[in-house]
C-alpha cells in the first residue's frame, strides 16, 4: 500500500507544479499606462533626413474641459503632436521614442500621411517599414498632403477628436479615393507599379476661428509611378478615374437638355464598370462598359419626367456626361502622365498571359497607345417625390 501512497503524493506534487506554471501571472504584460497611443503618422522629407510626426493621445487630458497649447481637445479626447528625425523612418521613430516617457504603440493608427516632398522622393521604404510592424493596421488610411504632413496632423478640428479621425472619416465617405495601407502595397507591387492616393489640403480658416482650428479635406488625387509621385489630378478627373476602377460610390451629375432652359441634377444610386480587354493583330484594346442607376435631385427645367421621351433624353445626356468625364481622365492620366492606375495591365495579363509576358517590359511604351472604347448606359430609377417640375405654371410644363 506504501507504493500507492507514494504515487498519490507524486501526482499531487505534479498537479500543484502544473498549477504554479499556469497561474504564474502575465509576466510579459504591458500596462496601458506604459503606452503612448499613436492615432496618426506624418512622414516628411527634410533634405537627407526623414521627419516622422506622431499624433498621440494625451491620457491626462481625456475628459478635460480646457485645451492646452499644442493639443487638440474635443469630444472628451486630447492629442498632441511630436516629431523625430533620422536617416530612415526607423531612425526617426527611435528619435521620437527618446522624447517620450512611454513606449510607442502603433495599433491605433487611423491615418498615415505623406508630405509632398516625401511622396516625390519615394515612399516604398516607408511603406515597407510600416508593413513589417506587427502593430500597424493594414486598414489604416494612406493620404498625401499638399505641403507637409505635419501641418495636417497638427490641425485642431472643431468637431472630431483629432485630425487623424477627420481623415479617416473623409476616406470612409468615399466621395473621392479611399486607399488603405493594404491597397497601397498591392498597387505598388502590381505589374506596372502605378498607384493613386487621395491628396489633402488644409481648409482655410473661417473668420473668428483660432489658428489651426480647421480641418484638411480630400481635394485631389496624387498619381504615382514606381513609388514616386509624378503629379496630381483634380476632383472632376478623379471621378472619371473612379468610374473606370469601378469605385464610384457617391457623385452628382448635372446636365442640360438640348432645347430646354434650366438644369437637372442626378445622384448615383448604383454604378458598375467592367473592363473587357482585347488583343487582335498586335493591337491592344480596352472596352469599358459602364452602367449607372440614378435618382433625380433637382429638376430646374419645365420637362415632366413622367414623359418617357423626356426620361430617355435625360438618360442619354447623363450617359454622355459620364462618358465625357471618363475620357477626360483617360486623356490626362493615360496620354499625358502615362500611369496605368486603371488596372489595364492586370486585365491584359489575366486575359492574354503569353502576349503580356512578351511586352510587360515595354508596357510604358504600349499603355499610351491602348485604344479605349467607353460605353455608358444610364437609367433613372426614381424621379424624386415629384416627377413634374415645381414652380412652373401648369400650362408651361411640357408633359
Amino acid at each position: 500500500m506504501n507504493w500507492i501512497k507514494r504515487w498519490k503524493q507524486a501526482f499531487i506534487f505534479l498537479l500543484v507544479g502544473i498549477h504554479f506554471l499556469i497561474l504564474s501571472g502575465c509576466w510579459d504584460r504591458t500596462e496601458l499606462n506604459d503606452l503612448a497611443l499613436v492615432t496618426g503618422i506624418g512622414i516628411d522629407q527634410k533634405g537627407k533626413y526623414v521627419m516622422l510626426t506622431g499624433q498621440l493621445v494625451v491620457p491626462k487630458q481625456l475628459g478635460a474641459g480646457t485645451a492646452m497649447s499644442g493639443s487638440n481637445i474635443g469630444g472628451g479626447g486630447a492629442t498632441i503632436v511630436l516629431s523625430g528625425t533620422g536617416r530612415t523612418i526607423a531612425d526617426a521613430i527611435a528619435n521620437l521614442q527618446e522624447k517620450l516617457p512611454r513606449r510607442i504603440f502603433w495599433g491605433h493608427v487611423k491615418a498615415i500621411v505623406f508630405g509632398e516632398k516625401a511622396a516625390k522622393a519615394g515612399i516604398r521604404q516607408h511603406l515597407d517599414f510600416l508593413s513589417r510592424q506587427p502593430q500597424t493596421r493594414l486598414r489604416s488610411n494612406v493620404l498625401i498632403a499638399s505641403g507637409t504632413a505635419k501641418s495636417v496632423l497638427e490641425l485642431l478640428p472643431p468637431i472630431e477628436q483629432s485630425s487623424a479621425e477627420v481623415l479617416r472619416e473623409l476616406s470612409k465617405s468615399q466621395i473621392l479615393l479611399n486607399v488603405t495601407l493594404k491597397d497601397a502595397l498591392q498597387m505598388l507591387s502590381s505589374d506596372t507599379g502605378a498607384a493613386a492616393f487621395p491628396m489633402v489640403k488644409r481648409l482655410p480658416l473661417e473668420k473668428g476661428k483660432k489658428e489651426l482650428e480647421t480641418i484638411a479635406f480630400i481635394q485631389r488625387t496624387a498619381i504615382f509611378k514606381k513609388d514616386k509621385m509624378i503629379g496630381s489630378i483634380d476632383d472632376k478627373l478623379t471621378r472619371g478615374v473612379l468610374w473606370i476602377r469601378n469605385e464610384i460610390k457617391q457623385a452628382n451629375i448635372t446636365v442640360s437638355i438640348k432645347g430646354t432652359k434650366g438644369k437637372i441634377t442626378a445622384t448615383i444610386i448604383r454604378a458598375h464598370a467592367e473592363l473587357i480587354p482585347k488583343y487582335e493583330k498586335g493591337k491592344w484594346k480596352m472596352i469599358v462598359n459602364i452602367t449607372s442607376e440614378d435618382d433625380i435631385l433637382l429638376n430646374g427645367t419645365n420637362l415632366s419626367l413622367y414623359n418617357e421621351k423626356h426620361l430617355h433624353m435625360l438618360e442619354k445626356e447623363l450617359a454622355h456626361t459620364a462618358t465625357a468625364r471618363v475620357k477626360a481622365a483617360l486623356q490626362k492620366v493615360q496620354k499625358e502622365m502615362n500611369a496605368d492606375i486603371f488596372g489595364f495591365a492586370d486585365e491584359f495579363h489575366r486575359a492574354y498571359p503569353k502576349e503580356w509576358n512578351r511586352v510587360k517590359d515595354r508596357w510604358d511604351d504600349i499603355f499610351p497607345t491602348v485604344e479605349v472604347v467607353v460605353k455608358t448606359k444610364a437609367y433613372v430609377r426614381r424621379p424624386g417625390m415629384n416627377a413634374a417640375p415645381q414652380g412652373f405654371p401648369e400650362q408651361e410644363v411640357k408633359k
